[in-house]
């Protein structure tokens, strides 16, 4: 069918169906299975910026709104750089020893904010700092699924882990300042529940 503009062209569509089989493409283009241990990885990455994003919608504070949306930016090249094979034609996303102390910065500076808890917590005494618990908890297992990948050979800049295992104390501190500037306690350890609090390599 057509009209005076020439024929109707039909939309480019998410929907390519060319994953019915099980299979995914790499950046740089390799098709590789869906169980794949790199698509694993990666798609942790994926998983992981998405209840990132919740927190940061659930979140009141516009300083650490603004904090957590460059993160998740940052977290697009981490996946990108994991889900790129080093022979790639495609250039990989260099994960920076910057971005890694930068997140270092934050450590820092959310340790230093005044009354942050320096126990465990328990999750939930804040609907505002719980999905940043939920977040840290997913980044962990992200973490272990780049691991294990490496561990079984794969290939990617040790920085990679190095982000991702400094990304889950910065989550777990967002939490922690949020319940601080709220005037929350959710200590673990109390008068009616003693034992000995975290140390600082927790």
């Amino acid at each position: 069918m057509s009209d005076a503009s020439g024929p109707t062209r039909r939309r480019a569509s998410i929907s390519t169906r060319k994953g019915d089989a099980g299979v995914t493409r790499l950046g740089g283009g390799d098709q590789i299975s869906k169980a794949d241990a790199r698509v694993e990885a990666y798609g942790a990455i994926d998983e992981l910026n998405t209840i990132i994003g919740l927190a940061r919608s659930r979140c009141c504070d516009v300083e650490l709104c603004r904090e957590i949306r460059s993160i998740q930016r940052d977290l697009f090249a981490v996946g990108s750089a994991v889900s790129t094979r080093p022979e790639a034609k495609k250039p990989i996303p260099e994960i920076s020893k910057a971005m890694v102390l930068r997140l270092d910065k934050l450590v820092e500076r959310f340790e230093a904010e005044p009354n942050v808890l320096r126990d465990w917590s328990i999750p939930g005494e804040c609907e505002e700092a719980a999905p940043f618990d939920v977040a840290r908890a997913i980044c962990r297992r992200a973490e272990r699924a780049n691991v294990r990948y490496v561990t079984n050979g794969g290939i990617v800049q040790p920085t990679v882990l190095e982000y991702l295992n400094r990304l889950s104390d910065v989550l777990w501190l967002c939490a922690r300042v949020i319940e601080a500037r709220h005037g929350i306690d959710a200590r673990l350890r109390d008068e009616a529940h003693p034992g000995t609090p975290w140390s600082r390599a927790w």
